[in-house]
């Protein structure tokens, strides 16, 4: 399934990091050459590379998780959800710095609530950061009642976390929710009894990962 695409391929979280780079590359340029201003070229390559949001496919159906953002499963296991308060399934993706950025809904569901919390800026690899570091929670909640709660994580460079939705928002999986800006962390809160399908060490896509099958049948 393809949604539609809302806005060019430069997420807008990152239109005016990607303009004020440029701008400050030009005038290098102009008053230095190319040569006095190359590392400003790259840094502004990489700007661009980060904010980056291509269109994806949406994997799956209404029973699937997908994978709410780009990078490295780092975490696979029985946990405590602290947002919902109830024994879950968590799986937690890791994005370094040259992943996409880009939140999107895990599900088919409507946002019941959603937190933000203060906290560290450890390394988001390690488990600890899921309970100490800054983080937003979006609890959603399938059509067929299956809660699942996914969290943004902020990083040891990680500086702001970006939501975009407000309890009663219906969503479809793959929608773009939020943002984390430069290295960051998502985990997945699932039933117990719901199916993971990804492992430790695997490489996701954010929409066209299947993640997870949910434990209901609608």
């Amino acid at each position: 399934m393809a949604r539609a695409y809302p806005h060019p391929i430069i997420a807008r979280e990152g239109w005016p990091f990607v303009a004020g780079t440029l701008v400050v590359a030009v005038l290098a340029t102009a008053f230095w050459g190319l040569a006095g201003s190359f590392l400003l070229w790259i840094a502004f390559a990489f700007v661009v590379q980060f904010f980056r949001d291509p269109g994806r496919v949406v994997a799956g159906d209404a029973q699937s998780v997908v994978c709410p953002a780009d990078g490295r499963i780092v975490s696979v296991g029985a946990a405590h959800d602290p947002w919902l308060d109830r024994p879950a399934l968590r799986v937690s993706i890791f994005m370094n710095v040259f992943n996409v950025h880009s939140n999107r809904s895990p599900v088919d569901g409507t946002v019941q609530k959603v937190w933000y919390h203060a906290g560290s800026f450890l390394n988001a690899a390690l488990d600890k950061a899921s309970v100490e570091n800054e983080r937003n929670a979006v609890w959603l909640r399938t059509a067929a009642g299956d809660d699942v709660t996914s969290v943004q994580v902020a990083g040891l460079i990680a500086r702001r976390i970006l939501c975009h939705v407000k309890p009663g928002d219906a969503l479809h999986r793959g929608d773009r929710y939020g943002f984390i800006r430069f290295g960051s962390r998502v985990d997945v809160y699932l039933d117990p009894a719901s199916t993971v399908c990804v492992a430790l060490g695997d490489t996701v896509s954010a929409s066209s990962t299947v993640l997870a099958r949910l434990a209901r049948n609608g």
